[in-house]
């Protein structure tokens, strides 16, 4: 596995029960078993390969409120409230810093956009600046570019992939969860249409309340269960430098994206670049994801290769009791694009002249897991009782990953939500009202 992850400890014995079982150990399934641990729940957090191990470790780390979709807004402003407190929580440094994100572009049309949005923001009260062209110079000054403007928002950051997850796990272990390391969800346990157990590869954890926080494989997950789940993922390239001068902290432009870590590397990426693989799965939703594939053609190319045949979004099915996909592939782990790779050096050395002495440290391919909308689902399912799915999170889920973990919770034992959970609900997907959301 090419990306550098934190390794924490498993918990030794699979419990017998457990009040809710959450399957998946990336950043949203890490922080809901967190949260439930932390209000006194038996919690009992299964993850196929490591925690951490897939999309969660691969992002750029940001925690940004800004340029959301609105009915996103106020799960990331949650979600930075619960940032701002997690580290002093867990005793160890997530890497979380407001140190603000800087957007530029010589598009106009972009920068109307960008315009556009700042109505959105003022509706919930969220802080950001339009830059004029000489103030994004100067934010910018190690480009040595002249920009036609840019965007601004002060209180917006960034965390560390590669400790979030992890530490979150490790927290929830810590006040009391059980965490289970290489540990596949085979399927559940069903009586009269509710939850009553999760089978694994180790054994069944009898319970009624189970979050599905499963990234790239949730689909495959439901329909094994006979449910309808419209999700496509995104290959997309990511690398990481050696340690760098120090020149920003988060910059986004249409043509790249760059992130300082923790340790002074730089993880480098472009906006919305991947391929969309041809798969069983993806001819199945096709439809749905028409609309979505027509406005981002010249992003997103189409591509086959492997993952027709093996992977979350391969034919297949099943029994409980043999082996399942998801232990035929522990940790999801795609071969990143030379050619996007060379597209991500060019232009990096081209904005940046200071990184064409500093060294790649790694590099690495993901799967961003979306949905037809680009908004996840965080909700119960109808027709099965004590399930509640949340994935789909379309690249946004590391900095919404605390309030939404925290709101599976909150779904999966009937607390008061940490927000309205409608825009989220799965039933949008399924039967024909995703246009009637902003109406909520």
């Amino acid at each position: 596995m090419p990306v550098t992850i934190e390794r924490i400890a498993s918990s030794e014995a699979l419990p017998a029960a457990a009040d809710v079982v959450v399957i998946g150990g990336g950043i949203v399934g890490a922080a809901a078993a967190y949260y439930l641990a932390r209000r006194g729940r038996s919690v009992a957090l299964v993850e196929k390969g490591v925690v951490g191990g897939e999309q969660s470790s691969r992002n750029w780390g940001w925690c940004r409120k800004q340029n959301r979709d609105a009915r996103e807004l106020p799960l990331a402003i949650r979600a930075m409230e619960l940032w701002e407190t997690l580290s002093e929580e867990l005793g160890r440094d997530s890497g979380f810093r407001r140190c603000g994100l800087v957007y530029a572009t010589n598009d106009p049309a972009q920068l109307a956009q960008w315009e556009r949005w700042r109505e959105t923001a003022k509706a919930f009260g969220v802080e950001t600046t339009m830059l004029t062209g000489a103030e994004t110079a100067a934010m910018t000054a190690a480009s040595g570019r002249s920009w036609l403007g840019g965007l601004h928002s002060v209180t917006d950051g960034k965390a560390e992939p590669a400790l979030a997850a992890p530490l979150m796990a490790d927290g929830a272990r810590r006040a009391g969860a059980s965490v289970h390391q290489g540990c596949a969800a085979r399927g559940l346990d069903v009586s009269n249409d509710a939850v009553t157990g999760v089978v694994t590869e180790k054994g069944t954890i009898r319970t009624n309340a189970v979050i599905l926080a499963g990234g790239a494989w949730a689909s495959a997950f439901c329909r094994h269960q006979g449910i309808a789940f419209p999700q496509a993922s995104i290959r997309a390239t990511s690398l990481r430098t050696e340690a760098a001068p120090e020149f920003l902290d988060a910059f986004y432009t249409p043509e790249i994206a760059l992130t300082r870590r923790l340790d002074g590397s730089y993880t480098i990426a472009i906006s919305g670049k991947g391929t969309l693989e041809i798969t069983p799965q993806g001819l199945r939703y096709a439809r749905d994801f028409l609309p979505m594939f027509i406005k981002r053609l010249k992003a997103v190319e189409l591509g086959i290769s492997s993952s027709f045949f093996k992977g979350p979004e391969a034919l297949g099915s099943w029994k409980l009791d043999e082996v399942t996909p998801f232990e035929t592939i522990r940790v999801l782990d795609p071969a990143p694009s030379r050619r996007a790779m060379a597209t991500l050096l060019e232009r990096a050395h081209a904005m940046f002249p200071a990184l064409k002495s500093v060294a790649v440290r790694e590099s690495w391919g993901a799967y961003i897991d979306s949905t037809p909308d680009a908004v996840p689902v965080i909700s119960p399912v109808a027709g099965l009782s004590g399930f509640v799915l949340a994935a789909g999170f379309s690249g946004h889920g590391f900095g919404l990953g605390p309030a939404a973990g925290h709101l599976a919770a909150d779904l999966a034992t009937g607390d008061t939500p940490i927000v309205d959970p409608r825009p989220f609900r799965h039933s949008r997907l399924v039967d024909g009202s995703r246009g009637a959301i902003g109406e909520f």
